[in-house]
């Protein structure tokens, strides 16, 4: 668990789905994600595992983002092995990410939080090289990636769209 002024950062567990459901069925918060749809309940609840399995596996993932004067469950931010097959520049990295529920926005929790991330895995994993991408029209989410460190490497392919790949070096 990792604690900050204002969030707690913990592993996602069962309890937390709604609130996790909830934030995947926003179009507001989705809109950059994928393809911008509400995915479907066995879509959340398969991702939502996904999020819990890279801490099984790796030892490293998602942290559930908490605040801490309400306990609400804000969102998530961490990092993961998508295998999103973008390349030998990209793939073999940890991919960091941030997502937030509509209530969280525009009050910094994303940046704090996933500083705090940052820091917790540079002190367990070692500084590495990380990557993310990122929507081209996300500036919310390009700037708290400017503020983490990270640095654009160029747009790529994915799916059916262009992203933004973003690396920050040790």
């Amino acid at each position: 668990m990792i604690e900050t002024d204002r969030l707690i950062l913990r592993q996602n567990v069962a309890t937390d789905f709604d609130a996790y459901r909830a934030m995947y069925d926003d179009p507001e918060v989705i809109k950059h994600i994928g393809n911008g749809q509400p995915g479907t309940e066995q879509d959340n609840w398969f991702r939502f595992l996904r999020v819990i399995g890279h801490w099984k596996v790796l030892d490293y993932g998602f942290f559930a983002v908490i605040e801490k004067q309400t306990g609400l469950y804000l969102g998530q931010t961490g990092f993961s092995d998508f295998r999103r097959e973008l390349g030998g520049d990209f793939d073999p990295y940890p991919e960091a990410g941030w997502m937030f529920a509509q209530a969280a926005h525009g009050k910094g929790y994303a940046t704090e939080a996933a500083l705090a991330a940052h820091e917790w895995f540079d002190r367990e994993r070692g500084r590495q090289r990380s990557v993310c991408i990122i929507d081209p029209p996300n500036t919310a989410s390009i700037r708290v990636a400017g503020k983490l460190g990270y640095r654009a490497i160029g747009e790529r392919p994915f799916r059916d769209a262009s992203v933004l790949a973003f690396e920050r070096l040790p």
